[in-house]
């Protein structure tokens, strides 16, 4: 049986029907997200208060978050709170971060039920890789941001406080949130050449994208990473690198699927022909040259 077959005997569903399944699923994430955020607040992190209930405990969010301080954080700076409410603000921020990262399992089985109906058998047996993948990456990608990039970038940051005569004091919420954001950050950036395979695997764009348009392609991408790393040197060379280095992996990976390929991809962003008569580039299906001005018909 094809594709098509297989495709053909699945029910079909109205907008609405699609709408409501979609708002049951989401609805189930949010209380998914809701649940888990709950618990990383209120969770202890051991049992002792059990013999004390009436004290205040220890709750696990804590000791991540002074666990986090104690790896990235050097020994002479110091944290301040600055704002009265700056420590409840950071408590519920984090949770529910960590909340979110505890139910991506749900959020994915969900994402993966509602589009399971409209994906062809080959596009399944694609999908399994693909979240592997993903997965690794991505936690390569954060393990990278939180042990390499954090580290480097408050290191790097800290010289300029002696410059101006300030003590090295720094305030809970630009801390952690600046970890919290690079460390995301960071784990994402690692898959960007995982999607750009896929698009040139299912004929969508070509390698030619990259392999044409390196120099304004990593320039752009320097001004992004400038614009996430706070010290906008070093650190965003850091990080730019290990993207440049796995696209340019995913560029050589993805070259295997346009092998015999005759079809040209769907989407021929930044890409060019050659003119006829002066030899020179000029637009993708373009009749008359951009430069000599003469028909390619």
């Amino acid at each position: 049986m094809s594709d098509a077959d297989e495709d053909a005997d699945q029910p079909t569903l109205t907008f609405w029907e699609h709408t409501k399944e979609l708002s049951s699923r989401a609805k189930i994430i949010f209380y998914s997200v809701l649940l888990s955020t709950a618990l990383m607040m209120t969770l202890p992190a051991n049992l002792s208060f059990l013999k004390n209930p009436i004290e205040f405990y220890d709750p696990l969010i804590g000791v991540v978050l002074r666990t986090l301080k104690d790896q990235i954080l050097p020994a002479n700076v110091r944290l301040i709170g600055v704002e009265l409410t700056a420590p409840i603000q950071l408590y519920v921020i984090a949770s529910a971060v960590f909340g979110l990262a505890f139910s991506m399992p749900v959020i994915a089985y969900e994402a993966y039920k509602f589009i399971d109906p409209a994906l062809y058998p080959h596009e399944r047996k694609d999908l399994y890789p693909f979240v592997i993948s993903f997965s690794i990456l991505f936690a390569a990608g954060a393990f990278f941001g939180y042990r390499v990039l954090t580290t480097l970038i408050i290191r790097a940051l800290m010289p300029f406080y002696s410059v101006v005569g300030a003590e090295q004091i720094i305030s809970i919420l630009d801390f952690y949130t600046m970890v919290l954001a690079i460390t995301l950050l960071s784990g994402a950036s690692f898959t960007i050449p995982l999607f750009f395979v896929l698009l040139v695997k299912y004929n969508i764009i070509s390698t030619k994208i990259v392999t044409k348009n390196r120099l304004y392609l990593y320039a752009a991408l320097y001004v992004v990473c400038a614009l996430i790393t706070p010290d906008g040197g070093p650190g965003s060379i850091i990080m730019m690198m290990p993207i440049v280095v796995l696209m340019e992996l995913g560029v050589l990976f993805a070259k295997k699927y346009e092998k015999g390929r005759t079809s040209p991809p769907r989407l021929r962003i930044f890409e060019t022909q050659t003119c006829r008569f002066c030899r020179r580039d000029m637009t993708v299906g373009a009749f008359f040259c951009d430069s000599c001005g003469k028909s390619q018909l």
